[in-house]
């Protein structure tokens, strides 16, 4: 049953990242005329008002939790992950800032052992030492072309990993619908003095893809709650290197930007991580399974 639920957790983050890909290109289109806070903040519009539904006319125990602390935690590195992924699309290509924002697994070791004490296996660090190989290989120190968008960009990746280490911890003791509700409404919150500071009128043919973004950006919570909900985040994180795959493709069909060679064999390296952590991970949850009926 373990490797079954790792399995399906694996499928859920597949899904995750062709949608959230799919969001971060339609932000990056939509950037030309609409400023930063106001995506971020019509995103977050969005997602509360699809979820609102689900509470209204319940008990509002159904939304009480013990966990304020790592609710707010969690929400704002959730919504500070966003605001710097589309903040560096403004500046650098399309598959650049998805993928400094999904070099998240490599700081997914570091802030498990500082805010939960907990350790990585050995073997689970092979994966994400290749996929940061892969991130060398498309990001060459020293380049002339990385700038301040690509430090932007990383610090979207490091945001990242801590929400995607909060959501795991949640997970275990709230339902994916409380937290994402909470992770809405903090991120609405925190974005709306900045909203209401940058604020212009919006052209009318910038909506529809707004409220593509706000829509996609809530599945694609719901589906990397659920992939959490399954499975560590040490086996979900490295996924997320192939949404770098995935908005390569979309770069080259929308803007004609084609990666370097370099770049290439990176995106192959970080495409063996994903699957090797795959592999990693239900390796040691069939052990653990043998061991247990074993005894």
């Amino acid at each position: 049953m373990s490797a079954d639920k790792t399995l399906k957790g694996v499928a859920f983050a597949f899904a995750t990242t062709f949608v959230g890909s799919a969001a971060g290109a339609a932000g990056k289109w939509v950037a030309v005329d609409v400023a930063v806070p106001v995506i971020v903040f019509i995103q977050y519009a969005i997602c509360l008002l699809v979820i609102a539904p689900r509470f209204v006319g319940k008990p509002l125990a159904n939304l009480h939790t013990h966990r304020w602390v790592d609710h707010l935690i969690r929400g704002v590195a959730g919504w500070l992950c966003f605001y710097t992924y589309y903040a560096a699309l403004d500046q650098i290509p399309l598959v650049d800032a998805t993928l400094l924002r999904n070099t998240a697994p490599l700081f997914v070791p570091l802030v498990a052992l500082l805010w939960l004490g907990a350790r990585v296996p050995f073997l689970r660090w092979l994966p994400l030492v290749l996929g940061f190989v892969g991130v060398i290989f498309i990001l060459p120190p020293g380049s002339e072309d990385v700038g301040w968008g690509h430090l932007i960009g990383l610090i979207s990746g490091l945001t990242l990993a801590v929400s995607m280490v909060g959501t795991r911890t949640l997970s275990r003791t709230d339902s994916g619908n409380n937290i994402m509700f909470y992770y809405f409404l903090i991120s609405f919150l925190l974005s709306l003095p900045l909203a209401l500071y940058h604020w212009q009128a919006i052209p009318l043919r910038a909506w529809p893809y707004l409220i593509f973004i706000g829509l996609s950006i809530f599945i694609a919570m719901w589906l990397y709650t659920k992939a959490f909900s399954y499975a560590k985040a040490s086996v979900v994180s490295p996924i997320n290197y192939f949404a770098v795959v995935v908005s390569g493709v979309m770069g080259w069909l929308i803007w004609d930007y084609l990666p370097s060679s370099g770049a290439v064999l990176g995106a192959l390296l970080i495409m063996a991580a994903g699957g090797l952590s795959i592999y990693l991970a239900t390796r040691e949850e069939a052990l653990l399974l043998n061991n247990s009926h074993s005894d």
